[in-house]
């Protein structure tokens, strides 16, 4: 369940806020927070884990906040939330246990029930054919597509030369294009 990021952040064991600027923490948290975490939902952190993943990104953002850059808090939050996301999930496989249903996203109160259950459809059949892609195009396919940042802004986020962004950006899509035909084709499951 999306729980408040004020509520997170005051989270945070007392000794680390007392070192850090806990306004701009707080500003840090509001500002990034849905980002954050729909970001780590589309990486495979599963419903259940999400507020945990959530919550290291913040511990992280605490420890660390004197050495971040002003302006540079973005790249930071989701850069840290791609390793949290890389540790969590190798920690799912040794744990063997089964993925929970994708998230269905929050639905309008407008919706007729079927627009409703379709759009449920779509949302499900969008976190499949993601879970498929591998996790180096999932995350520059989730931000540019998804997320709307520039391959200027991936690049500096996951650390990596704007060519080799540009790459996994069209290997991305095309894997994601015929993964959503097949699952289309199939009936919509992939």
């Amino acid at each position: 369940m999306l729980e408040h990021p004020l509520a997170l952040a005051s989270a945070t064991p007392a000794a680390s806020l007392a070192r850090v600027d806990e306004a701009r923490l707080r500003r840090v948290v509001s500002a990034h927070f849905d980002v954050l975490w729909r970001f780590l939902r589309r990486l495979g952190i599963s419903e259940s884990d999400v507020d945990d993943a959530v919550q290291e990104v913040i511990l992280v953002l605490t420890r660390k906040l004197d050495q971040v850059r002003d302006g540079s808090e973005r790249s930071f939050v989701l850069s840290t939330a791609f390793r949290v996301a890389s540790d969590m999930r190798r920690q799912v496989k040794r744990r063997r246990e089964v993925n929970e249903a994708p998230l269905y996203e929050r639905q309008s109160p407008e919706l007729d029930p079927e627009a409703a259950a379709e759009q449920r459809r779509l949302a499900l059949l969008l976190a499949q054919v993601l879970e498929q892609l591998s996790l180096e195009l999932r995350d520059v396919f989730v931000l540019y597509e998804l997320e709307d940042f520039t391959m200027a802004e991936i690049a500096s986020v996951l650390e990596l030369p704007p060519g080799t962004v540009a790459s996994r950006l069209r290997r991305g899509r095309e894997a994601f294009e015929r993964l959503a035909a097949a699952a289309l084709a199939n009936g919509g499951l992939p």
